[in-house]
């Protein structure tokens, strides 16, 4: 039995469904765990993504990782769970490292593939910069996913939606505040990111990055030194102090491509760079290079994207 933990307060994100998809190219059952209060409607669209049934345990907010330890332990019980998969995101760091001790079970962490013919699997290691292969040997072994590492795929059916009580006691954090993101697209779910750096020299420029990413149905991002001068929000840097992606395309305009930035990027697909130093680390890292001021580049980039788009309708 593969056992998937999923959170769905906010509803089933495109991490949650890859989760599900790789847990069964596993092979086997799958049974899904969850917290919040997601409607039973919505978790049974799970099935059409390979799960057998959910677990749904509606009082746990999720904010607390020693909580969702102790959910995610009972159900794997219950199930008599050998393989249980998390995705590689914040709440997955968080709590597969606990749950491993817990059950004493070896972590493959940051897998971007299905296991070799040998068992191991592979995963990014520094950073993104190489890959390392992992072969766990404990009867029960746990999985996180890098995130956009596989598509869900989805085929038809639902499955059964379960209460269950996790008894994973009352939580020893209190939440003061949240404060969401803005924007429709979120940057770690997102497939296609346009991204700036100071080379666009102020936050009254950021227009043209906008309707780049408008354009293109993108989310939008920037580097640390411009999250930190207050010309974009601090969820849009993406680096390795800040988020890290991994998208079907990136677009860099303005960016040197300083070895911390690349560390939150260079597990995307395709990186276009757009500069006006030909010398700039970041093209050694992108696929596509283009030297040219981004002040003239993006503009036209937006213009070409837009006719393409009305010539296919």
């Amino acid at each position: 039995m593969n056992l998937v933990y999923i959170n769905s307060t906010n509803g089933l994100s495109k991490a949650a469904l890859e989760t599900v998809t790789y847990a069964k190219k596993l092979g086997g059952e799958v049974l899904v765990v969850t917290n919040g209060n997601a409607s039973a409607d919505t978790l049974s669209t799970l099935g059409a993504y390979g799960a057998s049934g959910v677990l749904q345990d509606p009082s746990i907010d999720g904010q607390d990782p020693s909580q969702l330890v102790k959910l995610v332990a009972a159900a794997a019980q219950k199930a008599n769970a050998s393989t249980i998969v998390f995705s590689h995101d914040l709440v997955g760091k968080a709590v597969a490292p606990r749950l491993s001790v817990r059950l004493k079970a070896g972590l493959v962490a940051g897998a971007v593939a299905l296991p070799e013919a040998d068992g191991s699997i592979k995963v990014n290691v520094f950073s993104g910069k190489a890959f390392g292969f992992v072969r766990v040997n404990s009867s029960v072994r746990i999985i996180s996913l890098l995130p956009n590492s596989i598509q869900p795929e989805q085929t038809s059916g639902s499955c059964s939606v379960e209460a269950f009580d996790g008894q994973a006691g009352t939580s020893s954090i209190v939440v003061k505040a949240t404060k969401k993101p803005e924007g429709a697209i979120a940057l770690p779910e997102a497939e296609l990111v346009v991204s700036a750096g100071r080379g666009l020299k102020g936050p009254e420029n950021w227009g043209m990055v906008e309707d780049l990413a408008s354009a293109l149905g993108a989310a939008t991002a920037c580097s640390r030194p411009v999250a930190d001068i207050g010309w974009r929000p601090h969820h849009e840097h993406v680096g390795q102090t800040g988020v890290a992606i991994r998208p079907n395309l990136y677009i860099a305009a303005g960016i040197s491509g300083a070895i911390q930035h690349l560390a939150g990027v260079n597990g995307s697909k395709v990186i276009v760079v757009i500069n006006t130093d030909a010398e700039a680390p970041f093209f050694k890292a992108a696929d596509y290079g283009i030297v040219g001021d981004a002040f003239e580049v993006l503009p036209r980039f937006t213009e070409a994207v837009k006719r393409f788009k009305a010539a296919q309708h």
